[in-house]
C-alpha cells in the first residue's frame, strides 16, 4: 500500500490518496475468479485487467509508466520522487497498527513539510513466514507483518532550508516508536538511515559502536556476519557509512 497525498477534485485541498499494488504472476483469466472471490466489493471486470510483462511490471511498479524498459539501463536518469534530494527511514510491524495510530499517520501527511511525502506498507507473511529470522542475513522474515518506509522529498530550491523536512520525517519516526518493533528497532538495510548510527570519519567502528545500527539491519545475525567480515576481509578495506567491522575471536 502506498500512502500519499494530492489536490482534492471537489475543493482543491490536499487528501490522502492510498493506492494498493501488487503482483500477480499469472493471467487475467486465473486472477478474475480469485477476485470476485475475495473481493466482490470491487465489481472488477475483464476489462480492468490489464496483462503485461514481468519487465513491464517494474516500469509500473516504479512510476515509470512513460518510459520504455531500456530506461532501467540509464543510470543517470531521475526519477521526480528521488530527485533532486529525499530522506527515508523505516520500521517493521510485528503487531497491527492501531487504526488510532494511522489516522494520525495521515494526519501528518497533510502538513506542509509532507507535500512530497509516501508511506510505503510492505506485506510480509506467507512464505516468508516460514523462514527463521537465523536462515540467511538478512532477518526480518518469520513473525513479521509488513515494512513501513517513511519518505519525504524537496525540490532544489529547498536545498537552502533542507532540516524542515528532515525534522518532519524524524517526528514521524518518533511517532511511530511505541507502535513498530522493539528491542531492538529493526531497520532496512538498504534505505540507509544514518540517523541511527555510522562509522567513523575514517570508514571504521568498532564493534560495540556498530552494533547500533547493525543489530537493526541484522538482529542477532550481526555477529555472525562480523566474524565473516575478519575472514574475507580482515583489514576492513570495503566499508562505507554503516558497514560491518570485522570481529576476532
Amino acid at each position: 500500500v502506498s500512502i500519499s497525498t494530492t489536490n482534492s477534485t471537489e475543493n482543491g485541498e490536499r487528501t490522502v490518496v492510498a493506492t494498493f499494488v501488487s503482483v500477480f504472476q499469472g493471467g487475467a483469466n486465473e486472477l478474475i475468479p480469485l477476485m470476485q472471490e475475495r473481493f466482490p466489493e470491487l465489481g472488477l471486470v475483464r476489462e480492468d485487467y490489464i496483462e503485461m510483462t514481468w519487465i513491464e511490471s517494474i516500469l509500473l511498479l516504479t512510476g515509470l509508466t512513460n518510459q520504455t524498459k531500456e530506461v532501467l539501463l540509464d543510470r543517470s536518469y531521475k526519477n521526480f520522487f528521488l530527485s533532486p534530494s529525499f530522506k527515508g527511514k523505516s520500521d517493521y510491524m510485528r503487531k497491527p497498527m492501531p487504526e488510532i495510530v494511522i489516522q494520525g499517520l495521515l494526519s501528518q501527511l497533510l502538513e506542509d513539510e509532507a507535500r512530497i511525502s509516501t508511506l510505503n506498507i510492505i506485506a510480509y507473511g506467507g512464505k516468508m513466514d516460514e523462514i527463521p529470522e537465523t536462515e540467511t542475513p538478512f532477518p526480518h522474515r518469520k513473525g513479521t507483518l509488513y515494512k513501513i518506509s517513511y519518505y519525504v522529498g524537496w525540490q532544489e530550491e529547498d536545498n537552502s532550508n533542507p532540516q524542515r523536512y528532515i525534522s518532519w520525517i524524524r517526528k514521524v519516526y518518533k511517532y511511530m516508536g511505541p507502535f513498530v518493533s522493539k528491542y531492538p528497532r529493526e531497520a532496512y538495510l538498504n534505505y540507509r538511515d544514518l540517523d541511527i548510527g555510522r562509522n567513523n570519519n575514517e570508514g571504521k567502528a568498532s564493534y560495540k559502536q556498530a552494533s547500533v545500527w547493525g543489530r537493526k539491519y541484522f538482529k542477532e545475525n550481526f555477529d555472525r556476519l562480523t566474524y565473516v567480515k575478519a575472514k574475507i576481509d580482515p583489514e576492513n578495506f570495503f566499508r562505507h557509512e554503516q558497514s560491518i567491522p570485522p570481529r576476532f575471536h
